[in-house]
């Protein structure tokens, strides 16, 4: 995973979470889950028949949407600042 290095977590974290150490909170989550899943689907277009990352990216989908309808769920206004943030609705 050279594409992710510890300073870009750090980034995502810091900018979508509390702070850079904030990696538990479902928006730094769903921040970091949308930053691999842009880049498996880069990777899929290249490589069409490699069913092992097609599944990988479709497991990070599911995690991404529950995490979403937890927060969805839980608290309204966060939920829709983070989807407006990396925007995931059209």
């Amino acid at each position: 995973m050279n594409y992710l290095n510890s300073d870009k977590k750090q980034e995502l974290f810091g900018t979508y979470g509390k702070s850079n150490t904030d990696t538990g909170s479902a928006e730094s989550q769903i921040a970091l889950f949308s930053y691999r899943i842009s880049h498996l689907t880069e990777h899929m277009k290249n490589n069409k028949k490699d069913f092992g990352t097609q599944r990988s990216l479709l497991r990070l989908v599911g995690k991404r949407r529950r995490l979403l309808d937890y927060l969805k769920k839980t608290d309204i206004e966060r939920y829709r600042a983070i989807v407006k943030a990396l925007g995931l609705r059209k």
